[in-house]
């Protein structure tokens, strides 16, 4: 048990992590709160922790969804553009209706996450369907979905009802200036995923078609049905990711989440799903999110060039995929050895 929980890729995480922000502590410097006078360091402090789980929140969501397509063997490059157009046209709606308080929370979250729905079963049905490799259908619904989201919205930003905001910024007891919600739902859906994956059915089938496509077909796995849930999934978290950001930041543009293709299938790649399939853990996808953006956050902290960020995370998945790659011909040749 102990050399399970030694060897697994979350713990390896894990401790990066620590070091980021144990490196983060030491190197930040501190201030002196005016109202106060008390001494906080610059990020070991309340406002700093919730806000930096508060910037992953939102792609870390999407993280999850877009990790569970990676471990079919399939890749969605089009979950900011549904992100963007769910965003988009749940705010219209609401703005068309005119209505507030809690039926606009639901209805603005039904929409969002429908929206989301549709968008994840049309990129599977048309890769299932045309039997063409998800990186070129996903590439296309990104320029398609985006495009309707800046038609629809005329390139301006939909302001959302004020209940959203209220709900999306609620301080839950941790004081006025912190706003946990978004961290919070970030959490469950990483366990709902987790649990998706790992005691449920079709979870265990995600796996195997990521891992052997053929082998499944031959085991009576509806491969078409697994593809078409899991480009579904990754819908729906991207749905609700753009409800999160649309209600914390008051508004919904056909520009948001622009660039979030990156981050999130970085945070899944850094968090150890395998590119080819059959690999991967949604708690990963998180925690690799959650390193991205301490990354992020400590560019930012100790005040370096803010150009270098992308080239930092794309070393960081470069790295991720080498390691990957190395770990996967160290385990086959043990296994060969093994057999031998």
């Amino acid at each position: 048990m102990l050399r399970k929980l030694v060897t697994s890729q979350q713990t390896g995480l894990v401790l990066v992590i620590v070091a980021a922000a144990v490196a983060l502590i030491l190197f930040a410097g501190s201030h002196v709160d005016p109202r106060s006078g008390a001494e906080f360091n610059n990020f070991l402090n309340s406002h700093t922790l919730v806000q930096t789980a508060t910037d992953a929140s939102f792609f870390a969501i999407m993280a999850v969804g877009a990790t569970i397509v990676i471990i079919a063997g399939g890749i969605d490059l089009s979950v900011g553009s549904i992100y963007a157009v769910a965003g988009v046209l749940s705010a219209l709606l609401l703005r068309h209706l005119n209505i507030n308080g809690g039926s606009a929370v639901l209805l603005g979250l039904g929409a969002s996450v429908g929206i989301g729905l549709l968008c994840g079963v049309a990129n599977g049905v048309l890769v299932v369907g045309l039997r063409v490799h998800p990186f070129i259908v996903t590439l296309g619904t990104m320029w398609i979905l985006r495009g309707i989201a800046f038609v629809a919205s005329g390139a301006e930003s939909v302001l959302v009802p004020s209940s959203l905001i209220a709900v999306a910024k609620a301080s839950l007891g941790f004081g006025s200036a912190l706003y946990p919600v978004p961290m919070f739902v970030m959490l469950v859906v990483a366990v709902a995923g987790s649990a998706f994956l790992n005691f449920t059915v079709t979870g265990r089938r995600v796996f195997a078609v990521g891992g052997n496509e053929e082998a499944s077909r031959f085991s009576g796995v509806p491969i078409g049905t697994i593809k078409i849930v899991v480009f579904l999934i990754s819908g729906v978290t991207a749905g609700l990711a753009a409800f999160l950001g649309a209600s914390f930041y008051g508004s919904a543009s056909c520009a948001d989440a622009t660039g979030y293709e990156l981050y999130v299938i970085a945070s899944a790649v850094v968090g150890g799903a395998s590119l080819t399939g059959g690999k991967g853990s949604a708690v990963s996808g998180l925690l690799g999110a959650l390193l991205i953006v301490l990354i992020r956050q400590s560019i930012r902290t100790l005040h370096f060039d803010q150009n270098y960020e992308w080239i930092i995370i794309g070393c960081a998945i470069v790295i991720a995929v080498v390691l990957d790659q190395a770990s996967a011909r160290f385990a086959a040749r043990r296994l060969a050895a093994g057999n031998s």
